[in-house]
């Protein structure tokens, strides 16, 4: 039998001057983490997010996570807000610092942190323990939190927010980019999202003292001295000169990465939208998702499952959305303020074919193998 061509779930697209960067780098030996492309990098970055901040290129968005606690104080026996919905690395580097995760579910309309959730998270840990130390909130998926009300109750209650926008890369709120509305901003450019650097990441902020102290926490803590010293614990997190040469290209495309998989969405929307059994994610006034997977809501679990083996069946990648944190066995023990609706996105929720590398000819496969499991 004749094994069809895979259909990859979000996999890498490379442009047309990214090898370019990286042949510069090794002509002018420039292999070592730090360079020119790094800078350059860095520049691109701070310039698409069109804000006054300042970047750190680093290995992974979970090294800027990590890096962005304890740049905000967080060390053992604090408290951190998390959003439930989201990866595992959204709560990791919590257990890096010896800190404790609270939990918190999802709202309906953007699948991210609810903002009644944690009032009630925060007012309920007050009493019981004191004020948390940081919040992380997450653009799931490309769709942004609820910026205003999530800051509003950040800021009444006096607790810096760690912006996760691994996934969020071009999209906006009130047509300002995400990354740049937190106190501290982490973007991924892992092999699978809107472009990547094979692997890394960056932490952004507007306080240049915290893209400073990032910078040299992520180059060992070295200290200024001819020898080496070290005064404290570091890391070593920076991006490397040739994976920032990859990232330069990627940046000069994201757009069209973007507008693709925007395109894909309204594809899926399009095709599907005949059959009441399939929900999607519309964007509220104001937000502008980058769509880096589409994704679809079933009835039930059972639904989801019938799709998505079919799809496997026919040499298609397909992921359920994310298992909540709360429910994931190396948290299920933590404190966590849930309603249910996180752990429903998750049994009836679906990741289709988000590339922005597809054709049209596998956009229709897609759809066809849906359309049959509904028929």
């Amino acid at each position: 039998m004749d094994i069809k061509e895979k259909i990859w779930l979000s996999s890498p697209h490379m442009g047309d001057t990214e090898q370019g960067y990286v042949k510069d780098a090794f002509e002018t030996n420039w292999i070592a983490p730090l360079g020119p492309n790094v800078n350059a990098f860095e520049h691109a970055i701070k310039e698409k997010l069109g804000y006054a901040v300042h970047v750190a290129a680093l290995s992974s968005g979970t090294a800027a996570l990590h890096l962005g606690l304890q740049l905000l104080g967080v060390q053992q026996g604090d408290e951190v807000l998390c959003q439930s919905f989201t990866f595992s690395a959204s709560a990791n580097p919590i257990l890096y610092v010896g800190a404790t995760p609270v939990f918190i579910d999802s709202e309906k309309d953007t699948w991210n942190m609810s903002p009644t959730l944690l009032r009630k998270a925060i007012e309920n840990r007050i009493k019981e323990k004191g004020v948390p130390k940081a919040i992380i909130a997450v653009h799931l998926y490309g769709m942004p939190y609820n910026v205003e009300a999530i800051q509003n109750i950040a800021n009444e209650f006096n607790i810096p927010i760690l912006e996760d926008s691994a996934e969020a890369l071009g999209s906006t709120y009130n047509k300002k980019a995400c990354g740049t509305f937190g106190d501290i901003g982490v973007l991924s450019f892992n092999g699978n999202k809107i472009i990547t650097t094979s692997g890394g990441g960056a932490l952004v902020s507007k306080d240049k003292a915290f893209t400073d102290k990032a910078i040299f926490l992520a180059t060992q803590a070295r200290d200024n001295a001819p020898h080496y010293q070290h005064s404290h614990v570091g890391y070593n997190y920076r991006m490397s000169n040739v994976l920032a040469g990859i990232g330069r290209g990627q940046m000069e495309v994201l757009q069209d990465r973007v507008d693709a998989r925007r395109a894909n969405f309204a594809f899926y929307e399009d095709m599907l939208d005949s059959f009441k059994e399939i929900e999607f994610l519309n964007e509220p006034e104001g937000y502008y998702s980058n769509r880096w997977l589409s994704c679809i809501l079933t009835p039930s679990f059972e639904m989801r499952e019938r799709i998505r083996l079919a799809l496997q069946d026919e040499n298609i990648e397909s992921r359920p959305l994310w298992k909540p944190l709360h429910l994931q066995p190396i948290f299920k023990e933590y404190k966590q303020f849930t309603d249910g609706t996180s752990e429903s996105l998750f049994n009836r929720g679906l990741c289709l074919p988000s590339g922005s590398n597809l054709g049209r000819a596998d956009l229709e496969r897609v759809a066809d193998c849906i359309k049959k499991v509904l028929l």
